[in-house]
């Protein structure tokens, strides 16, 4: 039996209580001061789950990132091995010049590689720092991987219709005559 405290004592020997009862109370108040009953959250364990949740959410934003940035690498690796597998082997000695970034670059290609690249039938592709010609088929999966890979493509707008401005421009430039051995 536990330790009955003076007050419990003296109502006992008065004869108010009897003795199962004041043991019971005794074993209830004991267990009330040993219990490990569900305490309030005090402000440091707050402080500490509001971290664990900032903590959790940036984790989840570093991940999607990194995921974002590993899907652009394996695009533009994906794109780069079209390239190299599908470009066509440039031979010639015409000059074709173009413009990227503000600089004229010059491709060495015969009068066939010409008239497929003025077409449209042929694309120039940028591979780190050279210039590959690409049909138009590889040209299409190198866009829809990264687009910034493709310098030049004649037939990019090969679907719409001429507008009216430029048909009013080629009835002015018609009466000029081009001479036939002009290349740029």
């Amino acid at each position: 039996m536990a330790k009955a405290n003076p007050l419990q004592e003296q109502l006992l020997k008065a004869g108010l209580v009897k003795k199962s009862k004041l043991a019971e109370v005794a074993r209830e108040q004991n267990k009330a001061r040993h219990a490990k009953g569900p305490s309030a959250p005090n402000e440091i364990q707050l402080e500490a789950e509001r971290s664990r949740a900032e903590k959790v959410e940036r984790d989840r934003a570093l991940a999607a990132q990194a995921k974002a940035q590993a899907r652009v690498a394996e695009l533009r690796a994906q794109a780069r091995q079209i390239i190299e597998d599908r470009k066509v082997p440039r031979a010639g000695e015409s000059e074709y010049r173009f413009t990227v970034d503000g600089a004229i670059r010059t491709l060495l290609v015969n009068d066939d590689l010409r008239k497929k690249l003025s077409s449209g039938v042929l694309v120039i592709a940028r591979l780190n720092e050279r210039f590959e010609l690409l049909p138009r088929v590889a040209a299409d999966k190198v866009r829809d991987r990264d687009a910034a890979m493709i310098v030049l493509d004649h037939g990019q707008n090969a679907g719409t219709g001429p507008s009216a401005t430029t048909s009013e421009d080629d009835a002015y430039y018609a009466q000029f005559q081009v001479p036939d051995d002009l290349i740029w």
